[in-house]
């Protein structure tokens, strides 16, 4: 089986494009999704969080979310808003925000290479994320939330894929937070080939973001039993070179001190870290570095170098963290679960940290420097799992621009 393939995407028409695309499901709630979507009957948010158009008070898992959700795509399919294309492509996405560029391919992925994970994961997975991706994907006989994937960067391959963008875009749009998606389609019959061969050559792939997706991709794949060549048994995915991909920092912030004084912190903290206060706000400027806001107070923090090892979970920043102070001296052991700790993406800027603090809302807040795709590939040839929240990926993939029908 081919690691990746290509597929007959439903999209919108190209005149719709602007009136489709929305963020992906994940990163808005319910009652944003609903403000989001006012007054644009064809957002792709009526499906991808299709409890906006029920009560108010709707459990966004209840069943009749996913039946809303596949009355509202058939709905938008017969008024001629998607439509899907007439034989397999591939389709080349573009990602701009700000000065930044990626330059990706938009595949079905294999389910059976995640299996044997050739498709490389990092994270566990939550049950009911799973359930709920799976019952949606079931509900629409379609998969609309793109795996963002991760090749290591090869330059035939990075040219080959940059090289489509010469032509003019089916798609080049820019969205309410200023990302710019710009797509084209590729149904030349040589480079669709080229590409197949190009991916089927690489020892292994890598989730970035889009575990619970690809899981219920698996799980989908299984339960339909259709074969290894049925579209069921593929997912789909955005697939973009390591060396294009941003990962910005994934902050933490906690609301007490675990019972001591900020005097006291500071002074257990010199056993693990070179402490220095800054007065200004510590953006870490190198693996093992972290800020810490106290009473209105930055720091600069550094790891001693003998207590950072060589496994490439526990070498990771966020590891370093929980392990040396989190844990031992604010007495967090599962920050998957402890109320005490929160989480704030590098998007929202060190700002967010202080105001935070500053409000009282939290006693403290560390600033991180960003995890490497270097990195997260390690973890990944390793079959070993990064803690929770160590990687923020931007800019985020659009919902509605691309989805891959089963059948």
């Amino acid at each position: 089986m081919p690691l990746i393939r290509p597929f007959a995407g439903l999209r919108p028409v190209p005149e719709r494009a602007d009136d489709v695309v929305a963020p992906p499901y994940d990163v808005l709630n319910s009652a944003e999704a609903r403000q989001r979507a006012d007054g644009r009957p064809f957002s792709f948010l009526h499906i991808s969080k299709a409890e906006i158009d029920l009560p108010e008070d709707t459990d966004p898992y209840a069943m009749s979310v996913y039946a809303k959700a596949a009355e509202n795509l058939q709905k938008m399919i017969d008024g001629g808003i998607l439509k899907r294309d007439d034989k397999p492509c591939y389709y080349v996405y573009r990602l701009t925000m700000g000065d930044h560029e990626q330059i990706g391919l938009v595949a079905a992925a294999s389910a059976a290479e995640y299996d044997v994970n050739r498709i490389r994961k990092h994270e566990f997975t939550r049950p009911a994320k799973e359930d709920d991706r799976v019952r949606q994907i079931e509900a629409l006989n379609a998969q609309t939330g793109p795996v963002l994937l991760a090749y290591r960067s090869q330059d035939d391959i990075d040219q080959l894929i940059a090289s489509v963008t010469s032509a003019p875009p089916e798609y080049d749009l820019t969205a309410d937070d200023g990302i710019g998606h710009t797509f084209w389609v590729v149904d030349a019959p040589a480079v669709i080939d080229k590409l197949t061969a190009g991916f089927d050559a690489m020892e292994a792939i890598y989730i970035a973001d889009g575990h619970h997706r690809s899981a219920a991709g698996s799980r989908v794949a299984a339960s339909a039993n259709r074969g290894p060549d049925a579209m069921s048994s593929y997912f789909l995915s955005v697939i973009f070179p390591h060396k294009q991909m941003k990962i910005l920092d994934y902050n933490r912030v906690v609301k007490d001190l675990n019972g001591m004084t900020a005097d006291e912190l500071l002074e257990k903290l010199k056993v693990a870290f070179e402490v220095r206060p800054e007065a200004v706000a510590v953006s870490p400027s190198q693996p093992g570095e972290f800020g810490m806001y106290l009473q209105g107070q930055w720091c600069r923090l550094t790891i001693k170098p003998q207590l950072v090892p060589e496994d490439p979970v526990a070498r990771l920043d966020v590891s370093l963290l929980a392990d040396n102070l989190l844990e031992p001296l604010l007495g967090i052991s599962d920050p998957r679960t402890d109320p005490r700790i929160d989480f704030v993406g590098g998007i929202r800027g060190l700002g967010e940290l202080e105001k935070r603090v500053d409000s009282g809302e939290m006693a403290v807040a560390f600033s991180m420097f960003p995890t490497s795709m270097e990195q997260l590939m390690a973890v990944a040839d390793a079959n070993e799992v990064m803690p929770p929240k160590s990687t923020w990926f931007e800019p985020k993939l659009a919902d509605g621009l691309i989805s891959h029908v089963l059948d």
